[in-house]
């Protein structure tokens, strides 16, 4: 039999990640004992506590076992953290340290959202591509400049690390860890038990743009202001540049830099985010809200809408606006 370690890791840090996982997991098990066939994991909590409590000692979780009693596991859970990730990376020192060598070891780690900072301070992530919570990718970034985020994906699978997206989509990376090391059809079992959505591969739809300004590039963040107040302008890069006498390779580098996205990224994603909001909240047609967002090929908009959302237009306003969608 396997073994699956799910971490209780120490301060602020997200209990129903820790809580759903096991709960999955262990209807997996009991689903292949119930068709005779051997379980797959010995699931166990581990800390470097004795007890952790959650939302001012409302909850609290006890582990099974010290980190340092369990030598060799073959899959880790690391659940996701509450805000203050600095100060959980300070707190779980122990923590990361026994990750680090679990890996180097053959363990396979699986982060839930913002359990991401735990790996990558362990130095894990470096070099990999990497998802997470998208309110924290940006400070993601800016911490650990190596790592290749991919906020856009749900779930990430390379080298033996899992990551996932934020809040709740994490019992999507359970189900897909079920199929991965149980079977394609105890993970349909836990799918339709727990009704969670199979297949499930972007979180694009979730995002809320708020532009990158975690950094200190003062020239690029007037650049941000202005194609932010640009809205529905097709803007020129070209020009755009040359009005802060800035040469239009060595602006791009910067603002790849400082932001993560080129300045022709930045305000197709400052648009479509200004688009979501009208067709949550009005009911304008497709024509006039690509108007107002500076468009004025109904093509080139619904690519790039659906590129950065994963979802045509009307698709997105019959999601979120169901009075618009019917009327």
């Amino acid at each position: 039999m396997k073994h699956l370690t799910i971490l209780v890791p120490e301060g602020e840090n997200n209990l129903s990640s820790i809580v759903g996982a096991y709960k999955i997991f262990t209807r997996a098990n009991a689903y292949r004992k119930q068709a005779g066939k051997k379980e797959v994991f010995n699931i166990e909590l581990a800390g470097i506590s004795g007890q952790v409590d959650f939302y001012d000692g409302l909850f609290t979780a006890r582990p099974h076992k010290h980190v340092a009693a369990i030598n060799k596991t073959d899959l880790v859970i690391v659940p996701s953290l509450n805000h203050n990730y600095q100060q959980a990376i300070k707190l779980n020192g122990e923590l990361i340290d026994w990750i680090s060598k679990q890996y180097r070891n053959g363990t396979c780690i699986a982060s839930i959202c913002t359990g991401a900072y735990l790996l990558a301070a362990a130095g894990l992530l470096d070099g990999k591509n990497c998802s997470t919570h998208w309110s924290a990718a940006d400070q993601l970034k800016q911490l650990y400049p190596k790592i290749n985020l991919q906020t856009d994906r749900l779930i990430t699978d390379e080298q033996g690390i899992y990551t996932n997206g934020g809040a709740y989509s994490f019992l999507n990376l359970i189900i897909y860890l079920v199929e991965k090391y149980y079977d394609r059809e105890t993970a349909i079992y836990c799918s339709k038990v727990f009704q969670i959505e199979m297949d499930r591969q972007s979180q694009s739809s979730f995002i809320i743009f708020k532009g990158q300004r975690a950094h200190g590039d003062e020239l690029v963040k007037k650049a941000q202001t202005y194609i932010e107040s640009k809205l529905d302008e097709k803007i020129s890069i070209e020009h755009l540049a040359a009005s802060f006498a800035v040469g239009r390779r060595n602006f791009d580098r910067r603002f790849i830099k400082a932001t993560g996205n080129t300045p022709t990224e930045y305000a197709q994603r400052v648009k479509i985010e200004a688009a979501k909001k009208a067709f949550e909240t009005s009911r304008k047609t497709v024509n006039e809200v690509m108007y107002e967002v500076g468009y004025a090929d109904l093509k080139a908009f619904r690519e790039v809408f659906r590129r950065i959302t994963g979802f045509s237009p009307l698709e997105y306003r019959g999601r979120y606006n169901h009075d618009a969608a019917v009327g």
